[in-house]
């Protein structure tokens, strides 16, 4: 039984123009950035890589039509290496990029090909949420299927991963507290998956360690705190990807793939929406697995009884965004359980690694409450 791995090698830099010089970027290297990252910290290093602006191609986030007319740009290009240097959107495009031969990348999703890694790739995350510049996962919406599909495989996982505080300096508020708050997540639901080990959970409790104490201070002294924080968090990301890279996650993850395929709803924002409910059935459903000690560690933290504690973290998350009414987002009454159904049919991979079973009818339970 695997109890562990960590395949990418994880640096960290003050500064952009640091690493560009550690790293020696240059004209073999293809970048995918963000003009809006580009221009304060990249412009002025003048570099001599091949550029890719992801907004270009789309806003939100990552599609498979997005990536495929990207592809459809870099096909002639020359490169040993993808630098990528964003968010998830930038950050699970770029790791279809280093496979071999990808003419169309619903090919790698649907594994119609071999997935081998020709080119590197390094990851230089600018929020800290996604975890995934050390986790082997890209995940796209599929237009067509008007869902999110997920490819896990070693093939597109980081050589290298960069860490820079100063590149959360222009996050704005509500996008921290999305992509934080997608972190807390990763760490929560990696701790009760059947994979979970001793090694990963030791990366949850010390990635929600950091996020809810920081959580509590910007709760306390608003939003301009977490700027004393930022490399606390980048951190406490890195850890809580680390985690589910090991362990995976679940159901939180299960339930909000539909509503953002179907709504454009931010991966972060639309896993908040789920999140306490889901653990509160978890905690009604085996009051007695490893969900007790989680929740005895979580209360120490939240100040309240380990039963109180995914109604405590509601009132707590509720300081930062407040949690929409799913129909808020366009949801319809009619559409609950074919949302429901949708979870069933689409997320088995993700089903399989709940902490308990969930059948439809409890899913579209959750989807209800949450209506």
């Amino acid at each position: 039984m695997q109890l562990f791995k960590l395949k990418s090698v994880t640096h960290s830099f003050d500064t952009f123009a640091e690493f560009a010089q550690e790293f020696n970027l240059g004209e073999r290297d293809l970048v995918i950035t963000n003009a809006f990252i580009y221009e304060p910290y990249m412009k002025a290093c003048q570099l001599p890589c091949r550029f890719i602006m992801q907004e270009k191609y789309g806003l939100g986030e990552p599609s498979d039509e997005m990536m495929n007319q990207i592809l459809a740009d870099i096909r002639d290009l020359q490169f040993d290496r993808v630098i990528a240097v964003g968010g998830g959107t930038v950050i699970d495009i770029s790791k279809l990029f280093v496979l071999k031969d990808l003419k169309d990348v619903m090919d790698a999703f649907d594994r119609k090909m071999p997935l081998i890694k020709e080119k590197q790739l390094v990851i230089v995350p600018t929020t800290c949420g996604t975890g995934s510049e050390v986790t082997n996962i890209s995940i796209a919406e599929i237009k067509s299927r008007r869902t999110k599909m997920g490819l896990a495989d070693d093939a597109i996982v980081a050589d290298d991963a960069v860490i820079i505080p100063e590149l959360l300096k222009t996050l704005p508020f509500q996008f921290y507290a999305c992509s934080a708050i997608d972190a807390l997540i990763h760490a929560v639901e990696a701790y009760v998956s059947p994979k979970a080990s001793p090694y990963s959970r030791l990366f949850s409790e010390a990635a929600w360690d950091i996020i809810l104490e920081v959580f509590k201070k910007i709760a306390e002294h608003g939003p301009e705190y977490r700027f004393e924080k930022l490399g606390e968090m980048i951190m406490a990301s890195n850890y809580a990807g680390i985690a589910f890279g090991n362990a995976g996650v679940g159901a939180v993850h299960a339930l909000s793939y539909p509503l953002g395929g179907n709504y454009h709803v931010p991966h972060g924002e639309a896993n908040y929406q789920f999140f306490t409910e889901v653990f509160k059935v978890y905690q009604k459903k085996n009051p007695f697995g490893q969900i007790v000690e989680m929740s005895w560690k979580l209360s120490k933290i939240l100040n309240c009884q380990p039963e109180q504690v995914f109604s405590e973290m509601d009132k707590l998350l509720g300081c930062l965004i407040n949690k929409k009414q799913l129909r808020e987002y366009g949801m319809k009454d009619e559409e609950v359980r074919g949302f429901a159904e949708a979870v069933i049919q689409t997320q088995q991979r993700l089903l399989a690694n709940n902490y308990v079973e969930l059948s439809v009818d409890e899913i579209e339970a959750i989807y209800r409450i949450l209506y």
